[in-house]
């Protein structure tokens, strides 16, 4: 059986390159006994990816040149010589950019697709969703009345944290690109308001939105947009950094500027990292599983097609912006 991969070729300079990547079709091992056989059937577009790329110290290595691509997945065992794993079971993985992938399942997490559909499993109820649950509610720590403001607002994580911040009876304020996914933020997702930071006018139209200002801003998005807010923050604000998107692909990334709003407020700036939370992953999803089937959670995802073979493509439209919900590319319906 022979396996098609997506190897990384050369660290990116700026945005990702086709010459970042190289791919490779090679045949499988023989399996081993305690191993299982899985087709990946969705992959996880995550903007995360990005930082991986770089040889640089962060909280997990560098994905290596010659090396598989990093990324989460759902796979179908299709062959199993582990007691634990039967043929036909659907699993969340790490097992990377591939058609198929030969492991001891020691990190596979079984999912149901009766319940939920598989793409979920990697939004809502998958790393981006306990990303947004944790770093709301431990480092957030809204409080029912507060304004919660969330950039990002359309993409994987910021989507769900809105929704979480309505759940706790909180005032939510999207930031998103574009007027067509301010609607969806507002439409679909119930937020109270959402400001297109295309359109101008950023801090005038913040500050209208919070016209009790910000107690909690939770970014995905950095640059220009963290600094605006950091200057309508409350006394004892919480600013959860989740990502900084506008600066993954800059050759001379800018921090905040507007740091001292910090100090002047007595506000807290914590980053989150969801695999700190490893232990408590399984409470969190229940929960969130809860809100899903209760209809007070918007479990969207946004499907890129084309297999193996589109993953450059399709992690380049991420960084464009072109999706509502969590992105995941289809390998094998």
């Amino acid at each position: 059986m022979q396996n098609t991969r997506i190897l990384l070729n050369q660290r990116p300079v700026g945005t990702p390159t086709s010459e970042c990547w190289r791919i490779e079709t090679v045949e499988l091992p023989e399996m081993a006994e305690g191993e299982v056989l899985v087709k990946t059937k969705y992959i996880s577009i995550d903007p995360a990816m990005r930082g991986w790329m770089n040889d640089s110290k962060s909280y997990i290595k560098p994905v290596e040149i010659g090396e598989t691509m990093r990324a989460l997945s759902i796979g179908e065992v299709i062959a199993s010589k582990n007691p634990k794993f039967e043929v036909g079971e659907f699993v969340n993985t790490a097992t990377g950019v591939q058609e198929y992938a030969i492991s001891e399942g020691k990190d596979f997490v079984k999912v149901d697709p009766k319940i939920f559909p598989l793409p979920a499993y990697l939004g809502t109820l998958g790393m981006s969703g306990l990303t947004a649950y944790f770093g709301l509610l431990d480092i957030g720590q809204p409080k029912e009345g507060e304004t919660v403001v969330v950039s990002g607002a359309a993409g994987a994580v910021g989507s769900v944290v809105g929704q979480i911040a309505k759940i706790k009876g909180c005032r939510v304020v999207g930031i998103a690109g574009g007027q067509d996914k301010c609607d969806y933020v507002m439409n679909e997702l119930g937020f109270d308001a959402c400001i297109d930071y295309k359109a101008g006018n950023l801090r005038k139209n913040i500050k209208e939105a919070c016209p009790a200002g910000v107690d909690i801003y939770f970014d995905n998005v950095g640059g220009e947009i963290l600094d605006t807010v950091l200057t309508l923050i409350n006394k004892k604000a919480r600013i959860v950094v989740c990502g900084a998107i506008s600066q993954y692909n800059s050759t001379k990334p800018e921090g905040p500027k507007n740091y001292l709003s910090l100090l002047v407020n007595r506000a807290r700036m914590e980053g989150i990292v969801v695999f700190d939370n490893y232990a408590r992953y399984g409470e969190a999803a229940k929960e969130m599983a809860g809100w899903i089937l209760a209809g007070k959670l918007n479990a969207n995802f946004y499907i890129e097609k084309g297999g193996i073979k589109a993953f450059p493509e399709t992690l380049i439209k991420l960084f464009a912006g072109e999706n509502t919900g969590k992105m995941v590319l289809e390998v094998d319906a």
